[in-house]
C-alpha cells in the first residue's frame, strides 16, 4: 500500500513540503512544494495539524531504574554516592517481574515522546535475571519499536574494589557466553532490523580489562557495536589514574576500543587532545543533558566532539538520574545546557534534532533511520501544537523544542502506526501505571 502523508503543517526534511509517500515500510517519495506523488497512492493521511520529524532515537538508558525514580535515598547526590545508595536496593528488589514492567513502561514512555528506536544499557544481573535480554526483546517486539539490546555487564564488585555489591555481578566467562548467545539469537545487521545487539561493559570501575578486550573480539566476529560509560565524572578520571595509571581515554585505547564501532555514554571530562583522538577514530558520544545536570556531572563538549569527527547522539539516561524517559524533553534540555556552555547563536534547535536522529543513528551504526529521505525506514514522529504552551509560536519546528513539546500525537515505525491520538497501540496505559507503581513500592521498603 502507498500512503501519502499529505501537507503537514511543517516537516523536518528538505523538499517534502507536501509530505512523504510511505510504501513497504520505507519512505518511497518526498513530495515537494507544488507537486503531487509521482505514482498513484492507495491512501492519504491529512497531516495538516502535525509537525513531522524523524523518529527520535534514544542511545542511552537504564530501564530498570524507573523503579527508583526520586528515591529518597538517592536524591541530591552526585554519581558515586548516588550509585552507592541505590546499588543495594537494586540488588535486592530487581526481580524478573519488576524488570519486565520497568522495560514495558520505559519503552512505552519513550515511544509516546516520539521515539522509534531505543537502546538500553542493562548491566544488572542478580540471580534470576539471567534472561534480561530475552525479556527486553519480547517487550520491544510487542510494542513494535526498534531496539538495540545493549548487553551490559559488571564483573568487579565490592570484594574486588569496585562499587557494586557482589550479588549483582557475573564472572567473565558467564558474561561472554551470554553475550555470544544473545548475539546469535537476536542480532540482525540488515537494513530495517527491528532488533540489533551491542556489547556494553558498564564502566572502567566495574569491569576487568579482559572483559573489555574480549568484548572487542566478539563485536568484530558478529559485526556489532560496543558501548560503555566513560569520563562521566571527575571521580572516574581519578579512579582510572589511581588504578590504571592513565586517564579513561588512554585506558579505552589500551583495550582496543578506539574505533568506529564504539559509542560512549556522557563523555564529559575529555581534554582537547582526547577529543581529537576520539574524533579521528569516529568514536560516538551519547549526550545525556538531563542526567548530567541532575547529578551535577558536568557539560558535554558537543561542538568540539562533532568538529573533531565524533558522532553525537542523545539519550535520556537512567530514570533514576533523569526521573523520566522522555527524549523530546531532553532535546530542550540539550538546547539550554549547550547554550549555557557556548552561546545562543552557536547552538540551535536544529542541532538538538540532529543529535536525537542522525547523530544517534550513527552512534548505533545505522544508516537506514534518522532522516526523512527516500529509501529510509518510515520512522516518523507527529506532533500537534494545540496546547496553550504553543499558542503564538511562529516556527512550528522550533516550537517543539523552544515551547517544550513532550508528547507525540502519532508515531510511525516502519510504516506502521504505533501511536495514534497519543495512545500506544495495544497498551493499557492506566493498567501499566498501576502495575509498575505497585512493583516500585517494594523499592521503598529499603527505608
Amino acid at each position: 500500500m502507498r500512503l501519502w502523508i499529505k501537507d503537514p503543517m511543517a516537516i523536518l526534511a528538505v523538499g517534502a513540503e507536501r509530505g512523504v509517500v510511505v510504501e513497504d515500510g520505507k519512505i518511497a517519495e518526498l513530495v515537494g512544494r507544488g507537486s503531487s506523488p509521482g505514482k498513484p497512492v492507495d491512501q492519504t493521511y491529512d497531516a495538516g495539524r502535525h509537525v513531522v520529524i524523524p523518529g527520535l532515537i534514544n542511545t542511552h538508558h537504564h530501564f530498570f531504574q524507573t523503579l527508583t525514580r526520586a528515591h529518597p535515598e538517592a536524591i541530591n547526590k552526585e554519581l558515586f554516592p548516588w550509585l552507592k545508595a541505590l546499588y543495594p536496593i537494586w540488588a535486592k528488589y530487581v526481580t524478573p517481574e519488576a524488570f519486565r514492567l520497568a522495560t514495558r513502561l520505559s519503552l512505552t514512555e519513550l515511544m509516546m515522546s516520539g521515539c522509534t528506536c531505543v537502546s538500553d544499557h542493562h548491566y544488572l544481573y542478580p540471580d534470576g535475571l539471567e534472561d534480561a535480554m530475552d525479556i527486553q526483546a519480547e517487550e520491544a517486539g510487542k510494542l513494535g519499536i526498534r531496539m538495540t539490546l545493549t548487553r551490559g555487564s559488571m564483573n568487579l564488585s565490592e570484594k574486588d574494589g569496585g562499587l557494586p555489591p557482589d550479588t549483582i555481578v557475573q564472572d567473565e566467562d558467564t558474561i561472554l557466553a551470554d553475550c555470544e548467545r544473545v548475539l546469535s539469537r537476536y542480532h540482525d545487521p540488515n537494513a530495517g532490523a527491528m532488533l540489533q545487539v551491542a556489547l556494553a561493559p558498564c564502566a572502567p570501575f566495574t569491569v576487568s580489562k579482559r572483559l573489555m578486550v574480549d568484548s572487542v573480539g566478539l563485536a568484530e566476529r558478529f559485526d556489532c557495536r560496543l558501548h560503555t560509560h566513560l569520563a562521566e565524572t571527575n571521580d572516574e578520571n581519578e579512579y582510572c589514574l589511581e588504578h590504571f595509571g592513565c586517564r579513561p581515554v588512554d585506558y579505552l585505547e589500551e583495550c582496543g576500543w578506539m574505533n568506529e564501532r564504539v559509542w560512549l555514554a556522557h563523555g564529559i571530562h575529555f581534554n582537547d587532545d582526547e577529543i581529537r583522538r576520539l574524533g579521528r577514530h569516529h568514536v560516538g558520544v551519547c549526550h545525556c543533558p538531563t542526567s548530567n545536570m541532575t547529578l551535577a556531572s558536568g557539560q558535554c563538549r558537543t561542538r568540539e566532539l562533532e568538529a573533531a569527527g565524533s558522532p553525537v547522539g542523545l539519550g535520556v539516561d537512567g530514570s533514576a538520574s533523569n526521573d523520566n524517559s522522555n527524549l523530546m524533553e531532553s532535546l530542550r534540555h540539550a538546547l539550554m545546557i549547550n547554550r549555557l556552555t557556548y552561546d545562543a547563536a552557536s547552538v540551535s534547535h536544529l542541532d538538538t534534532f540532529r543529535w536525537a536522529s542522525e547523530g544517534s543513528a550513527r552512534c548505533l551504526g545505522r544508516d537506514d533511520i534518522g532522516v526523512i529521505a527516500a529509501g529510509k525506514q518510515a520512522d516518523l514522529g507527529f506532533y500537534t501544537l494545540d496546547e496553550l504552551r504553543f499558542s503564538g509560536a511562529g516556527d512550528p519546528i522550533a516550537a517543539l523544542v523552544m515551547c517544550g513539546a513532550h508528547a507525540a500525537d502519532r508515531v510511525m515505525v516502519g510504516g506502521v502506526w504505533q501511536v495514534e491520538d497519543g495512545q500506544p497501540a495495544g497498551v493499557d496505559v492506566a493498567r501499566l501505571r498501576s502495575e509498575h507503581g505497585a512493583a516500585a513500592k517494594a523499592f521503598l521498603e529499603a527505608l
